[in-house]
């Protein structure tokens, strides 16, 4: 994952394209990334199929905007939210955006907020088609966030091995030769005359070639026991000169 400093985002919510079971999980996936100053939903609330919504909505201190849709077959809650994402881009009382809906019509909104300097973090379910996936500077998958919230709840409240999150791993032959290109390449694109490249450039390398790219998709919790798996580089811990603290550096082998 890309580190960054405390962004103020402003989330932006499509009650019609995202299922609201995931709230829960998506709000601690948005923690890592900055703090959300703006918590706004949209939908026409007189509709029956957003009900389930309501409890979500006082959990989470999330807003809803009122949208009443003015003819069949137009989806009124998407001009909304894209006006307001343009009023509160210029009221500059934010960092970035969260966009969290599985529909590309919001392709345009996430590039215009791109080229104002915005941050721009997508989230939504893996039908979402790939115009707006790359319109992102990150794309992250619910199903993924899902699984883990799963997961999470399953354990036992007992101490678990260092090796609990390698079980379920996706095994080699599961993990498709456009990624195995993707990271070799981004190695060579990044590496030193000795043939090194630093980890964490890797990492932001991968996600601006590949926004959608994150390797809880392969079952790994992190970036490096996913390229450990592939046991087609070599690995060089270097100290950096604070406690505890080592800078992992990669290398085709």
């Amino acid at each position: 994952m890309e580190i960054t400093k405390d962004l103020r985002l402003a989330v932006l919510i499509d009650a019609d394209n995202v299922p609201y079971s995931n709230v829960k999980p998506m709000f601690q996936e948005i923690a890592k990334y900055g703090t959300p100053t703006f918590k706004r939903i949209y939908a026409d609330w007189t509709k029956p199929t957003v009900s389930g919504w309501k409890k979500v909505l006082l959990e989470n201190a999330i807003t809803p905007i009122q949208q009443y849709s003015y003819s069949t077959g137009k989806n009124a809650s998407d001009s909304a939210m894209i006006i307001d994402a343009m009023d509160i881009l210029y009221s500059g009382k934010v960092d970035g955006f969260c966009i969290v809906s599985s529909d590309s019509d919001f392709t345009r909104l996430a590039t215009r907020l791109r080229e104002a300097g915005m941050k721009v973090i997508g989230i939504g379910e893996k039908k979402t088609l790939i115009p707006f996936i790359t319109a992102c500077d990150k794309f992250i998958y619910l199903e993924i966030l899902k699984d883990n919230e799963s997961s999470a709840d399953d354990q036992q409240p007992v101490k678990k091995s260092k090796n609990t999150n390698r079980k379920s791993a996706a095994p080699l032959n599961n993990i498709d030769k456009e990624l195995i290109r993707l990271i070799k390449d981004s190695v060579s694109d990044l590496e030193d005359e000795n043939g090194w490249a630093y980890l964490g450039n890797l990492g932001n390398l991968i996600l601006k070639k590949k926004p959608d790219f994150d390797s809880r998709n392969y079952n790994y919790p992190k970036l490096l026991p996913l390229i450990k798996s592939l046991n087609m580089f070599d690995f060089d811990e270097r100290v950096t000169g604070k406690a505890n603290i080592k800078h992992v550096y990669i290398k085709i082998k």
